[in-house]
């Protein structure tokens, strides 16, 4: 397996079991070129699930995020593109994979090359090797989700972490989704840079602007609306040890759509913006809207909002979520997306370590896992890639 200092890429440990043939996204070969910690790196992966140990600082997160960014989005930690950069490089970087997909094998890859001081980040992405106009394309060809410890405390946080995580499991449905709550921000802050320059802004381009955030606000509304109707079912079933999660959306907009169609939603904003200028333009902000939803969760069994659950009952519900849309999307859409779960197994205790694994074996998802002892994975021995980190580097585990 190639090190720091792009030593040849190495084929994993064979296992004794074969991956469950179904409609999936599995990488198949992983290759990172001055990302983060790895000058060069290769994971020739083979569609099987990965687990990557080694100490904490090794680089195993790292690997995690490279594939995350194939998919729409900042990627799991959210970092500016520069900042993915190796210090010892030239300053871009580059991600790419062997995806196998319910419809064939694809290559898909994206990349940063920096434009110069004081320029806007440009990201590169290409889909067989042909460049795409849109992050957007890579959901028509990749699919995945995360956990990271980072994430514990979801339901403890700001909002606006909650709406994130629901925005990528719409994502990973609705491709075009992304491209709508991109044209809403841009609108809302069009909007609210016309109230905040004039003190009587064009009465006529400011209606036009409204028009543009109601029709886009409530497609952003219906299209988390229409995931939450269809996953709130498998969420609340729970799995073993992990309790059901009782889910809904709070907010205005979603009331609206609760009560009537869509384009008397859109009428009702409309009239709501209106109403709210001068609110808004004294607060410096947009008072209604889509992205004042948040996502409700509770604790199935005990009927108590996952805010207030101990922290292992959230960290159970936050899995329980996430298997459910894995599944949910293996019976709808044909494709279970990838999983990486960041250090998951430490934190949980050994009955809900177990139902875990068996789980996702079950399921047939090429999950990623890390953590920092090879033997809390040991329902994964014969059926799954085992590497151990260490200075930046990979090696087959044979343990």
């Amino acid at each position: 397996m190639a090190d720091a200092a792009g030593a040849q890429g190495a084929q994993g440990v064979a296992s004794d079991s074969p991956v469950t043939e179904m409609r999936r996204y599995a990488i198949e070969r992983l290759t990172l070129t001055d990302f983060r910690s790895y000058t060069s790196l290769r994971i020739e992966a083979g569609g099987q699930p990965v687990v990557l140990t080694g100490v904490n600082g090794a680089g195993k997160t790292n690997i995690l995020e490279a594939i995350s960014l194939l998919v729409p989005g900042r990627g799991l930690r959210r970092a500016r593109m520069s900042e993915l950069a190796c210090d010892r490089g030239p300053g871009d970087w580059a991600v790419a994979a062997q995806v196998s997909t319910p419809d064939g094998k694809v290559t898909v890859g994206t990349g940063f090359v920096p434009d110069g001081p004081g320029r806007r980040e440009r990201r590169l992405v290409r889909i067989d090797g042909e460049t795409v106009s849109s992050q957007a394309e890579l959901a028509r060809h990749m699919g995945a989700h995360w956990l990271t410890p980072q994430m514990d405390r979801l339901f403890s946080d700001g909002v606006s972490a909650r709406r994130r995580f629901l925005d990528r499991l719409v994502y990973a449905w609705d491709p075009a989704h992304a491209g709508r709550v991109q044209a809403f921000e841009q609108s809302m802050r069009e909007r609210l840079k016309l109230l905040k320059e004039r003190k009587s802004p064009d009465a006529g381009w400011l209606k036009t602007v409204e028009d543009g955030m109601a029709e886009r606000g409530v497609a952003v509304a219906a299209a988390r609306r229409d995931l939450i109707a269809r996953l709130a079912p498998p969420a609340a079933a729970g799995l073993g040890p992990f309790p059901g999660a009782l889910l809904a959306l709070q907010g205005e907009l979603d009331d609206w759509l609760d009560d009537g169609p869509a384009l008397q939603a859109e009428d009702r904003y409309r009239s709501r913006l209106a109403a709210d200028r001068a609110r808004d333009q004294s607060g410096g902000r947009t008072h209604s809207g889509p992205h004042r939803t948040d996502l409700v969760v509770r604790h199935g069994a005990k009927g108590k909002a996952a805010a207030l659950c101990s922290t292992g009952e959230q960290k159970a519900l936050l899995i329980a979520i996430v298997l459910a849309n894995a599944a949910l999307r293996g019976r709808e859409d044909g494709g279970v997306p990838v999983l990486l779960l960041d250090e998951v197994a430490a934190h949980l205790d050994e009955m809900r370590r177990e139902a875990l694994f068996a789980h996702l074996l079950s399921l047939g998802a090429q999950v990623w896992l890390t953590g920092t002892d090879d033997s809390l994975f040991g329902a994964f021995k014969n059926r799954a890639q085992h590497f151990e980190i260490d200075n930046n580097g990979l090696k087959p585990n044979p343990n």
